[in-house]
């Protein structure tokens, strides 16, 4: 039996702010730079979505990863559960940067779940958690398409008020949990308290989060992108074939879907049949599976983010002095807001389509195996993701392959 919430969902996904970027003190104008955002009636939704809520982790040790990510991308720890707080199955430690939710696990018993995804797929995101204004809507048309619903909708509570969650799988052993938070004041959950740390704030080097990619095997990146359709209502952006994406020994086709309003994308990735093993062959032999390959953090200055991440020691794929002198981009990407120069000496990607340009780059793997990784990307107006960069990127990510004889 369906319980019916006892709040009044939130109708308008176009003009709705989740808390998070309530927080960061984004406005809608903001958002529209930063991600893309889009304007879309939510009225006949079957699945509303209002945005991100949370990237959940498993990581090998959650205390050095949560200062890891605060002292060198700037993140703030905000919130804790772990066994001081009667959790006694793993640390967590919620980490805040802009309007990017962090959620960090680390098993304390040997025998927590969270040791268990660890020991399979390394450090890798086990649940990209939705906030949406029906928890209970959302479940019940997943449901009527097909999907494995992993929690049934519940209220959690504390003195901060009320959290109604539910929990829907998606490829591999990733979920997406649905939140409904419009009647907590707390600083995460309930079983959560509030935690800072004493380290010196470095300050967030992003402001959102763009667009979460996929990887999965060979031949199930459609059925992926009819689940989002399905089950989740979500719309096809884009569509990159092997040509598109591809060098003389590897390729990849990709597809990307997005909820209405597009503040979340999910760009799907597979292998496609070549001489060599792809960016994706390598990910699914490491991560032992289908999973997120990587997180686009948006940021309205990637230049000074850039020098601030390379000062404290984050490593990024180099783009060669060819790619900045070739006439064929000059003329394509036409003016952009810096000298070309400045682009070049940092290792800057940029890329042109109808609606304007983006400027990106891409860090190498942040963990032990060669799987996740991040973008940093900067839009000033193009809601692509970059075509005109892919062959570049390919190739550079080839030569870490070969760096690492994965190749």
């Amino acid at each position: 039996m369906t319980t019916t919430p006892t709040h009044a969902p939130t109708t308008d996904q176009t003009t709705a702010l989740t808390g998070s970027e309530r927080l960061a003190e984004l406005d809608l104008e903001q958002l529209r730079q930063l991600v893309g955002l889009v304007e879309y009636d939510a009225s006949h939704d079957p699945f509303p979505v209002t945005g991100w809520d949370a990237v959940v982790w498993a990581v090998g040790n959650a205390t050095q990863a949560a200062a890891y990510y605060e002292n060198v991308y700037g993140m703030e720890v905000v919130a804790y559960s772990g066994p001081e707080t009667g959790n006694r199955d793993h640390h967590a430690y919620v980490l805040q940067g802009g309007a990017v939710r962090f959620v960090l696990c680390g098993a304390v018993d040997p025998d927590s779940a969270v040791a268990d995804h660890h020991r399979a797929h390394g450090d890798g995101v086990v649940d990209i958690a939705l906030e949406v204004p029906d928890v209970d809507r959302c479940v019940e048309h997943a449901r009527s398409q097909g999907a494995t619903v992993l929690e049934e909708p519940h209220d959690v509570s504390d003195e901060h008020g009320t959290v109604r969650r539910a929990a829907i799988a998606t490829y591999g052993d990733t979920r997406h949990t649905l939140v409904d938070r419009s009647r907590y004041t707390g600083p995460y959950l309930p079983g959560f308290v509030e935690r800072r740390t004493t380290a010196v704030r470095q300050g967030a080097v992003f402001q959102a989060l763009d667009h979460v990619v996929g990887n999965v095997e060979l031949g199930h990146m459609d059925e992926w992108v009819d689940f989002y359709h399905r089950v989740m209502g979500f719309t096809n952006m884009a569509e990159f074939i092997g040509d598109d994406i591809a060098t003389d020994y590897s390729a990849l086709m990709s597809k990307v879907v997005a909820s209405g309003n597009h503040r979340v994308k999910f760009p799907l990735n597979e292998p496609a049949i070549a001489k060599k093993k792809s960016q994706i062959d390598e990910y699914l032999e490491f991560y032992r599976g289908p999973g997120a390959q990587h997180l686009a953090l948006a940021t309205a200055d990637i230049l000074s983010a850039v020098d601030a991440l390379r000062e404290r020691g984050v490593e990024f794929l180099a783009t060669p002095d060819s790619y900045y002198t070739d006439p064929e981009l000059r003329a394509r990407i036409g003016e952009v807001r810096v000298p070309i120069e400045e682009l070049q000496r940092r290792g800057i990607l940029v890329d042109r389509d109808e609606d304007g340009y983006l400027l990106q780059i891409f860090t190498k793997p942040v963990g032990d195996r060669p799987t996740v990784f991040f973008e940093l990307i900067e839009r000033h107006g193009s809601l692509g993701f970059g075509k005109g960069n892919f062959q570049a990127l390919f190739e550079a990510i080839e030569r870490e392959q070969a760096k690492r004889g994965n190749f």
